[in-house]
């Protein structure tokens, strides 16, 4: 297996390196790599990069994820979630390869208290979501050999997450305010790429193209940010870590309590059982996850 992986530097990416490395050759990219082009946003060059890497495998963990910002630069933020995707699939198809892409819950409105399935209506309010949504078109439309992973929440111990702003912000503060009606699960990045690499052993098997297709993948159970803040905390604080903001002093607070650009879900529950029977895959809680990540982030800073 070769594997051509696109946006190494990102929290997904940076974990793809690992998983996806026993699998056979790893040719990984990010947007600024030099001698071979990474770059979503460049159609021509990153078509050339395909054909010269010659993959089995394309894993696209590139994308534009900063919500906000893609209301006021829409094209930038299409170029790289819709246009470069499309490119991927296209080549993908001519030689054959599989193409995973990861995907969000902001496809949806963000309404109701159910999990989304894959069959769920979509209808994203944002420009984030309707770019993301519109590279999976892209990609279901042009390459059939595809797994398209929609995720929530993500987070990973290397760079900055929610965990790590509670953590300051709570030995900052003496009160904190967090958000409690808007519902998901913590997914860690390390997961996700253990998942991907998973299901690209069992594409290789013989009846491994009937598993293309569009999944849901986060981690077990669901909490509020407030919920997720309260965890973070009371795990610190369990650890001896000297914080001001702790219990009651974490106000719950609506989604109305902050001024937004693009609006955030209310729900970002997404139903994993089609991945699960797909695969044969037990997906741990999400406190299982953030305590590792905690435990690793609270050692380095020892």
């Amino acid at each position: 297996m070769k594997i051509l992986l696109l946006g190494k530097g990102g929290q997904v990416g940076w974990e793809l390196q690992r998983s996806l490395a026993p699998l056979g050759e790893l040719v990984a990219l990010d947007f600024d790599s030099t001698e071979l082009c990474g770059d979503l946003s460049k159609p021509e060059e990153l078509a050339e990069t395909v054909r010269r890497v010659a993959p089995t495998v394309i894993v696209n963990a590139a994308a534009h994820t900063a919500v906000d910002k893609a209301e006021s630069e829409p094209e930038l933020a299409r170029a790289l979630n819709a246009v470069g995707v499309g490119v991927l699939a296209r080549e993908a198809q001519k030689l054959g390869a599989w193409m995973v892409h990861y995907s969000t819950d902001y496809v949806f409105d963000g309404s109701g208290h159910q999990p989304w399935t894959e069959s769920s209506q979509t209808g994203p309010p944002s420009v984030y979501g309707r770019t993301k949504l519109e590279g999976e078109q892209l990609l279901q439309q042009h390459c059939r050999r595809h797994l398209i992973f929609r995720t929530s929440w993500v987070y990973a111990a290397r760079g900055q997450n929610f965990a790590k702003t509670m953590l300051r912000l709570s030995a900052e503060r003496e009160r904190l305010t967090v958000v409690d009606d808007q519902f998901g699960a913590p997914t860690g990045a390390e997961l996700l790429a253990d998942v991907t690499a998973l299901a690209l052993r069992r594409t290789q098997a013989a009846d491994g193209d009937a598993l293309a297709g569009l999944y849901h993948v986060v981690a077990g159970g669901e909490t509020s940010w407030h919920g997720y803040a309260r965890f973070v905390i009371d795990f610190a604080q369990q650890r001896g870590i000297t914080l001001k903001a702790v219990g009651d002093a974490i106000q719950a607070v609506p989604s109305s309590a902050f001024k937004v650009i693009a609006p955030r879900p209310r729900n970002s529950r997404l139903d994993t059982r089609k991945l699960r029977g797909a695969f044969g895959l037990v997906l741990p809680h999400w406190q299982i996850g953030v305590a590792r990540m905690l435990t690793e982030t609270l050692e380095r800073s020892a």
